[in-house]
């Protein structure tokens, strides 16, 4: 073990006079030379950090051992829910370290299962990851989708299901989109930008997205353009299409704002227009399914947690839509269709609960679940009399039932065998008051037994925006965590969806410092009730959660020990000008917004870095493909702190290669980067390694 130690050579970063101003207000960015990710500059302060960093984690004697153990708990087999399309099954299978999950298919359940798809052949390093799906109606073709390094963008192809082989068809410059087959299985829709530059694709802005329908066996030049807007670059399109084949339902999106518009073009009619449905971007819809000129849709129209309503397209007009399910106390996640019934998730204060109603509303039942947890699948078609469903929670990995619709009986389908023992363990929710005395929920998990005398190395981990739900989940890094007697709290912060569109908004753009204070009390709640102390206590997140790391870190530098800010969005005057990142000011703000400038310039990372200040021992995480949260953002946030931190906590940066986001990256640099992550936690917080048990 290793400690802390003050002899750190942090790579010298130029500093620019580059000032802007926003609204009269002067701000420098000395460091806005790292935004460009392939300068020959960039690039070798990037090997030169990486150095640094992998030189002070060789050291911590714990890091191997982590490792190991992290590797053997991760070896066990793992199953995803089977869907049926056609006369097929299909599945997924980890064998246990695999990088990529590998697709099975077979005719019956007690048939011998087959590869279909295995993603571990497409790149010899694993970085190559498959990114969506879509088999045809008939079950004899699959369309999927190619990321390579992490990247959003995703090339598609296809893949005759009996044959094995792929056909020629391929799709290029696709990015936030599926594939909606058309029911003669002959083609399907998508989404795509124009083509970019290909130097600097990975920067870019995204504007423009156009819908097409791709018919197979003709080049992607010739793919018929069903939907764009010229006059609207922000808009993009989701295409889908209705079950029983009649409808192309078209659903509108703008930036990562929780509302949307509804359209459709009938496909029985090749000279139909796109009717405009639902043409105000003021609440969220999600069509469900249709008989006749009937379409039920879930909304939070008038209902911030959810509901479901009927609108007869013959005749849309608002004051004609019927409501077949109200609003409740819960919050409604998704509505599927089986059995003639509708199969309803909601949230109770964060864990999944499952009930089915007929199609006039009326309640039959509620579905028994194993425990508190958090549920995935029911998925099928309408007439369907059985499907499939996952259940995991922090200490139970995911386990597969068999449910059948009309019984109302589970039975277990398939369960994991993983080397460790759950009874060892303790899940409890409790509530706290955050600085405006709202309640708010968190999950902490532990080994049982555990003494509250204030001296267990904690990890707060949150997320805290965009309407994402933080529920239960089985994680062998967790596992890992608590075998080194180590706790896990999870608070569900404001800016999330676990209690519906008011709890989304009580956290976003004017009111965005409400998450950080939630976050804050959170870690305030587990001193005050003896759980850790300040010097055992690190927080982590990803993304926005990176943000809310690193908001809270120079915010209250001295109530942690340790923060691990991952993938983040730390530059909060220029997240919009790369990728994706416009789409962000609905949850954020802009900053060119003088009110909205005010609030982002007074918490953003980056620019409430103090110098001479002790800050907490950080590890920064990012990827150098990552075109969802460019890098730069890290890259600048890590350049400043190493300049303004003063003290003997390491402030580091972990810069993954050949990665992006997160999304498909590859079972070994899971396996590395959570060691790093818990080995860096055990230098700082003093840890002995594991305990295993």
């Amino acid at each position: 073990m290793v400690s802390t130690h003050s002899n750190f050579n942090y790579p010298l970063a130029r500093k620019d006079n580059q000032v802007d101003s926003y609204h009269g207000v002067e701000v420098s960015d000395p460091y806005r030379w790292l935004e460009d990710p392939d300068s020959e500059e960039t690039r070798a302060w990037v090997e030169a950090e990486n150095q640094v960093t992998f030189a002070y984690l060789a050291q911590i004697s714990a890091r191997d051992q982590i490792k190991e153990r992290l590797t053997k708990l991760w070896d066990y087999e793992k199953y995803s829910v089977p869907f049926k399309q056609g006369e097929r099954y299909f599945y997924f299978k980890n064998d246990g370290l695999q990088n990529q999950s590998v697709l099975y298919t077979l005719q019956s359940l007690d048939d011998t299962p087959r590869v279909l798809l295995d993603p571990n052949t497409f790149s010899e390093d694993g970085t190559v990851a498959l990114s969506g799906l879509a088999v045809s109606e008939n079950g004899n073709l699959l369309a999927y989708g190619l990321s390579t390094s992490g990247s959003d963008w995703i090339e598609w192809k296809v893949k005759d299901i009996e044959s094995g082989e792929d056909l020629a068809d391929h799709l290029k410059w696709v990015k936030f989109s599926g594939a909606a087959w058309t029911h003669d299985n002959q083609g399907f829709f998508y989404s795509r930008y124009n083509e970019p530059n290909e130097k600097t694709k990975l920067e870019d802005l995204n504007y423009f997205q156009k819908l097409y329908y791709h018919r197979l066996g003709t080049p992607q030049s010739e793919d018929l353009l069903i939907y764009e807007r010229r006059d609207q670059k922000e808009w993009g399109f989701n295409g889908g299409v209705t079950e029983d084949g009649r409808y192309l339902i078209i659903s509108v999106w703008k930036g990562t704002e929780q509302k949307n518009l509804i359209f459709y073009k009938d496909l029985q009619n090749a000279e139909a227009n796109v009717i405009e449905l639902i043409n105000e971007f003021e609440a969220n819809y999600s069509v469900i399914d249709h008989e006749g000129s009937i379409f039920w849709l879930q909304t939070d129209l008038m209902a911030p947690k959810g509901r479901v309503i009927a609108i007869d397209i013959n005749n849309p007009d608002k004051n004609h839509w019927q409501e077949i399910i109200p609003e409740t106390e819960d919050t409604l996640q998704s509505v599927g269709l089986l059995n003639n019934q509708f199969v309803v998730e909601y949230l109770k204060d964060a864990h999944s609960s499952i009930k089915i109603f007929n199609l006039d509303g009326s309640l039959v039942r509620e579905v028994e679940l194993p425990g508190l947890g958090s549920v995935g699948g029911f998925n099928g078609k309408r007439y369907d009399t059985e499907t499939f469903y996952m259940f995991t929670g922090f200490t139970m990995p995911s386990t597969i039932y068999r449910y059948d619709l009309i019984s109302g009986k589970s039975t277990l389908f398939r369960q994991p065998q993983v080397d460790f023992n759950p009874d060892d363990y303790v899940t409890e929710q409790v509530f706290y008051s955050s600085k405006d005395g709202t309640k708010i929920p968190m999950f902490i998990t532990h080994k049982k037994g555990l003494v509250l005398d204030g001296n267990n190395p904690t990890y707060l981990y949150a997320y805290g925006g965009f309407n994402v739900s933080i529920t239960p989940n089985f994680s062998v890094s967790n596992v890992v965590w608590m075998e080194m007697g180590g706790v896990y709290a999870v608070p569900n912060l404001r800016g999330g969806g676990e209690y519906g569109e008011e709890w989304h908004q009580a956290g976003m753009k004017l009111k965005k410092q409400t998450v950080f204070e939630d976050f804050i009390a959170a870690a305030e709640w587990l001193i005050e009730n003896n759980y850790t102390s300040s010097e055992k206590l690190a927080i982590g997140g990803g993304s926005n959660g990176g943000l809310l790391v690193g908001a809270c870190m120079t915010q209250r530098p001295d109530l942690f020990a340790a923060a691990l800010p991952s993938v983040g969005v730390m530059d909060m005057l220029r997240f919009h000008k790369f990728t994706i990142g416009w789409a962000w000011c609905s949850e954020y703000g802009s900053p060119e917004n003088e009110e909205e400038f005010k609030v982002l310039y007074a918490y953003s990372p980056l620019h409430n870095l103090k110098p001479g200040t002790t800050y907490p021992s950080t590890m920064i995480t990012t990827a150098d493909h990552d075109d969802r949260v460019v890098p730069a953002h890290s890259f600048k946030f890590a350049a400043a702190l190493q300049a303004s931190h003063q003290g003997e906590n390491p402030v580091l940066i972990r810069i993954e290669t050949k990665a992006g986001h997160g999304a498909g990256k590859p079972t070994a640099k899971m396996i590395e980067e959570v060691a790093d992550k818990w080995a860096f936690l055990a230098a700082t917080l003093k840890m002995n390694g594991l305990g295993k048990g």
